[in-house]
């Protein structure tokens, strides 16, 4: 069930700008039609038309590993990955910026937004997220309805997705599963480097009924050594690379696969290899972590009857040839977002 999000609502309230995709759905979810968003906001679609305030300085349209090098080397300088137009921030007069704390390679930070303030006139407040499990998630809601004046629709969205969040829970909890009945599951945030999913993951992959012993709860996303992951020999594996759509994860699939052992790996040999879009749903802390945790139900415990995930969310790594297909070669293609 994917939640509909609908933007103008009741437009006027307040002047808000969003600097990340999440916030963008969560003021959206609220009823809010932001004044600004990032230039990688595009959902709900209709925000791809609104002013944008926000820019990479990272050429996306290259490898995961190509895209690695040039973060690297971008957050070694004083730059940074992302800049603030703030002839756009000024024009718009915003009255609430929401931006974000926890990973200055995914989203422009609260430091890069706070000194793009300082150059225009209006005195915005500034709401920082910094989500790194699912109940942050759900606080930031309710904090952005505060902030908005929207409260008791923050309430009711908030509601809704526990109640989702629950029905999956209470799957789970009827299988009756016992420990060894939990597959081993390993989630890829990025393939080249190989990082394992952190922040809210095991959570989501707790309740969908499997084992993430790769990384703790609110664990940041981190590189791992490619013995570590297969001395663990997952036997699901997803690969959702953050900023990448089913597409992008096609045509850098061989990141993974070319790579000694991969065949060896039980997910790989039992054939539970997935594809998610990363962009869209694992990496993206807003309203949709819900439809993260729906389509990995399936996957991580599939029961009699069940058709697995929405085909636009996630699909067997085996199905991505028609997909690569009408992609640029891995050389030539992917993104990196939040």
């Amino acid at each position: 069930m994917t939640m509909i999000l609908s933007v103008g609502v009741q437009p006027g309230l307040m002047r808000v700008v969003t600097t990340l995709p999440s916030a963008t759905e969560i003021v959206a979810a609220l009823g809010l039609e932001p004044v600004g968003v990032s230039h990688e906001c595009d959902f709900p679609p209709e925000v791809e038309s609104l002013p944008s305030v926000t820019r990479s300085r990272i050429e996306s349209a290259t490898s995961s590993g190509e895209i690695d090098r040039q973060v690297l080397e971008t957050t070694a300088d004083e730059d940074g990955v992302y800049e603030v137009d703030v002839a756009t921030l000024e024009r718009l007069d915003p009255d609430l910026i929401v931006t974000q704390g926890m990973c200055d390679v995914c989203a422009v930070d609260e430091a890069v937004v706070a000194d793009a303030v300082a150059e225009i006139d209006a005195d915005p407040e500034l709401l920082t997220t910094d989500p790194h499990s699912v109940e942050d998630v759900l606080a930031d809601v309710e904090r952005i309805g505060a902030a908005t004046g929207r409260e008791e629709r923050a309430r009711e969205v908030r509601t809704e997705l526990e109640e989702r969040i629950a029905a999956v829970r209470d799957r789970t909890a009827g299988l009756g599963l016992e420990s060894e009945e939990r597959p081993r599951v390993a989630i890829f945030d990025w393939t080249d480097p190989a990082m394992i999913a952190g922040h809210w993951t095991a959570e989501l992959v707790e309740w969908a009924g499997g084992e993430y012993g790769l990384a703790e709860p609110g664990e940041r996303s981190r590189p791992r050594e490619w013995d570590e992951i297969r001395d663990y020999d997952p036997e699901v594996v997803i690969v959702a690379p953050c900023g990448f759509d089913l597409e992008q994860t096609a045509a850098n699939r061989t990141d993974l696969t070319e790579r000694e052992g991969w065949t060896d790996l039980t997910a790989v040999r039992e054939g539970r290899v997935w594809a998610m879009d990363g962009d869209h749903y694992l990496n993206r802390p807003g309203p949709r972590l819900v439809d993260t945790l729906e389509a990995l139900a399936p996957i991580v415990q599939p029961g009699p009857g069940d058709v697995g995930p929405p085909t636009e969310v996630a699909r067997p790594f085996d199905d991505l040839d028609d997909l690569e297909s009408r992609t640029l070669a891995p050389a030539d293609s992917g993104s990196r977002g939040e």
